[in-house]
This record gives structure tokens, sequence and C-alpha cells, in this order.
């Protein structure tokens, strides 16, 4: 029901759990960005071992920019079972990858970098890379770890994805106990917005408009892009004729005036209006 009331999808609807056998795509069109929503079967007490599609499922899971992760007024401790099954499986939720560097070498064991106090001795962390299979490098760290997050920074495996918690049919049921989560009711299409503000904002989009020579500024031609892209990277994404461009015409709240003239190594801002020269 959620991905039919978000996109352009046909996903089958029915009154029993376990409707979604396949994985479902729809297309979302907000605020000039297409993005595409995928509707995948339920995840089940066990998944990461594999029961119940369980590894098709989280494959899908790994590949994504970000999860909905999504039960109903009834069941909301099925939020936290699902939780621990992606964490299981290897995928961490709202999390950071955590600031070690790995400079793998021939030879020469293993040799330990940081500036700040561990409460992991020099040997613990040598014997945990060891274990991971790390057997010659410098190893840097930036922060203080456990030996939970050392595992997950050695891990090749770990995959880090941002996350939206939701709460759905609130309009079946009590929803005090569910203040943490955003709550929806996809039947009755209340939330829906809040949710869709919360996909932009949780995948960090913006909007670039561009303007042809001959034009004056306009909302026209969009190109999206993420926070912290600079203009440079649009250039890129408009090909080769662009890519060596390293000045920039910028309209809008980003401006110091209407025109401004910029470097292209200057990060884009949501609704900012740019022409290359």
């Amino acid at each position: 029901t959620l991905l039919n009331k978000l996109t352009n999808a046909k996903s089958k609807v029915a009154a029993y759990s376990f409707t979604t056998t396949s994985v479902i795509p729809g297309m979302m069109l907000y605020k000039d960005a297409y993005i595409q929503i995928f509707d995948i079967p339920g995840l089940l007490e066990g998944a990461s071992k594999g029961k119940g599609r369980g590894k098709e499922v989280l494959s899908v899971a790994r590949n994504s920019d970000l999860l909905i992760v999504m039960s109903d007024v009834q069941r909301v401790n099925y939020i936290e079972k699902m939780i621990q099954e992606l964490e299981a499986a290897g995928i961490r939720i709202n999390k950071v990858r955590p600031n070690a560097l790995i400079d793998k070498k021939p030879t020469g064991g293993i040799t330990i970098h940081t500036n700040i106090k561990q409460d992991l001795s020099d040997l613990t962390i040598k014997e945990i890379a060891s274990e991971m299979g790390i057997k010659n490098a410098e190893i840097s760290i930036k922060e203080k770890v456990t030996i939970d997050s050392l595992i997950d920074s050695f891990s090749t495996s770990r995959v880090y994805i941002p996350a939206i918690f939701v709460v759905n049919k609130i309009d079946q049921g009590n929803t005090k106990k569910v203040s943490n989560y955003l709550k929806i009711s996809a039947e009755k299409a209340i939330g829906l917005d809040n949710l869709k503000e919360e996909i932009w904002n949780k995948l960090r989009l913006l909007r670039v408009y561009l303007v042809h020579p001959d034009e004056e500024p306009n909302f026209e031609n969009p190109i999206i892009m993420r926070e912290d892209d600079t203009l440079s990277l649009v250039a890129e994404k408009l090909g080769t004729n662009f890519s060596n461009k390293k000045l920039a015409k910028i309209w809008g709240n980003s401006a110091h005036f209407p025109g401004q003239e910029v470097p292209t190594s200057i990060k884009v801002k949501d609704k900012m209006q740019v022409r290359f020269l």
C-alpha cells in the first residue's frame, strides 16, 4: 500500500502478512527528483541466517542508499527485531564507519598509530587485526574504539546505510508508545508528506538548476545532487564539454549577488541556479 501511494507502482495489496513475495520497484517524483523505491519481502527472524528468503532480501538492503524499516502500530516491537537481523547481516543502521585506516604492507607485522588514549591495548588491537586476516599493516586509529567497532573497521563486509523507522496504521491503534518513530497511515495517506521529506533529507539530496547562456535564471532544468557535492561534479555529470570548466555564475540564496562568478570548486546548495562559463 505504501509503495503504491508513494510511487507509480501497482503492487499487490491484501489483508494478510507477506503479500509481497518478490522485489517490486516503483518511482517516486519529489522536488524534481525521481527516487526509485523497492518494496521487498518481509524480514523474518533468522533472515541473517537465510530464513524466509533472507539472503535475497538482505542483498537488496545492502545495496540501497536508504532503508525504510516499517511495522504497524500493533507490532512496534518488530522494528527492533528487524534491526537485529540487519545488524547480524553486517548492515549498520544510522552509524558512521569507525575512523581507522589500514595501510597493508607486504612485511613488517602490525604497527599501530593513535594519539587517543584507548581502552584496548595494542596487543588486543593486533590480535583482533590478525583474526580478521590482517598480518602486515600500519593501522591509524583516529577515534576511541571498542572491540565491536574495531572489528567493523577491519571488515570489508560491513555496510553503513541510513534508515527511517516508520510505524504504519496509526489510524488503528494507540500511538503513545511510538514517539521515536515516524507515524503514518499508508491506507489513509496520513503522514506521507512527512515521510517524503524525511526520505529527501536522509538521502541528502538537493536541486541545482542549469541556466543556458541565452536564458534568464529559472527553475526549468534541474539536476539532482547531494550535499557536499561541488559545481565541478555537476559539470562532470553534464559531459566532457563541461568537465574542464573552472568558473560559473550562480544565482539564488547561495549567491552574494545575482550572477556572482565563482570557482567550480565550491559546494552546491539547494535551488542554486548555475551557468558554466
